[in-house]
């Protein structure tokens, strides 16, 4: 049982109110595969990287089942670069660079040896790169989940469309998913994104947890409540890994299934933000995710009598 992730494998720079770092290792398929291998290995990764990516980097990720035939080093490149700056509460942050370098180049290619893995995470990449993967495998994988944002909605609506039919889960959050149905009701807006071809949604709320939508069907999780939140960079990406982990683990893709998907999802989030980038990610044990997991547990369960 084998899970593919498909993303960037990059460099962060990183500013809050708090604290800064100069470049650190960041990427959506790397916070993905430092999350999603606690509970499922291999993690087949598809990426690109530059000459500049640590190779100390790649031996981590490979001594934690993760495999990188499917990633491509560019030798006379760099690799993708992205800088920001987080506001006060932590949700809203500016961008101050973004130095695409070899993802300028990326045309995946899906490695024979990955062709029997039955789940894929599709990370925040154009559409037509996301179709290119879909498009390539020889038999269609169990459950396609995939991220997007409001940049591809604004510049690649009829691409994204397409391959919104080709997919079973989307991962966005609230204010992406009120862009693309153009609704404000988080409800009516999982309603109109649902009729694009997607069976599940799941709408991320940051530190206000996350929401599961299938037919008539909604599920709500909470976000821990952390008495401190170092750097929010790659927790959506992180609880994308976990969610996709557990599903991968279990083999099961019902909707009960994946409210369990959820609160892993959110803890694997909540260990992300500790520190900077996914440094925190590299440190935890299955004990600590299992205490994680219970705090949650905790969090929401009550008795409660009817009068």
């Amino acid at each position: 049982m084998s899970l593919i992730v498909v993303g960037t494998m990059a460099f962060d720079a990183i500013e809050t109110p708090f604290a800064k770092t100069d470049r650190i290792v960041g990427g959506s398929a790397t916070y993905v595969a430092y999350a999603a291998s606690n509970f499922i290995q291999p993690i087949q990764q598809i990426s690109i990287v530059g000459f500049d990516f640590p190779k100390e980097e790649m031996e981590a990720l490979k001594s934690r089942g993760v495999e990188l035939e499917g990633v491509k080093v560019v030798p006379d490149k760099k690799s993708f670069f992205w800088s920001g700056r987080y506001h006060m509460d932590m949700n809203s942050r500016d961008t101050l660079v973004t130095d695409l370098n070899v993802l300028l180049d990326f045309d995946p290619v899906v490695p024979p040896s990955y062709q029997s893995a039955e789940f894929l995470m599709l990370g925040n990449l154009d559409p037509k790169i996301q179709m290119s993967v879909i498009r390539q495998m020889k038999t269609r994988p169990r459950l396609i989940v995939m991220d997007t944002m409001n940049f591809w909605m604004e510049s690649t609506m009829p691409e994204l469309e397409e391959v919104l039919k080709m997919v079973d889960v989307l991962m966005l959050n609230d204010s992406e998913a009120r862009q693309l149905s153009a609704q404000f009701s988080l409800v009516k807006a999982a309603k109109e994104i649902l009729k694009m071809g997607p069976k599940y949604l799941i709408i991320k709320k940051g530190e206000h947890g996350a929401l599961l939508f299938h037919g008539d069907q909604v599920f709500f999780a909470p976000a821990l409540p952390l008495e401190e939140v170092f750097d929010p960079t790659g927790a959506g990406d992180t609880f994308a890994g976990g969610f996709m982990g557990h599903i991968a683990r279990t083999k099961d893709i019902s909707f009960d299934n994946m409210k369990t998907g959820i609160i892993v999802g959110s803890a694997m989030a909540s260990f992300c933000v500790e520190k900077f980038g996914p440094q925190r990610l590299k440190e935890i044990t299955r004990a600590d995710i299992d205490t994680r997991i219970q705090q949650f547990v905790d969090l929401v369960n009550f008795d409660i009598e009817l009068v």
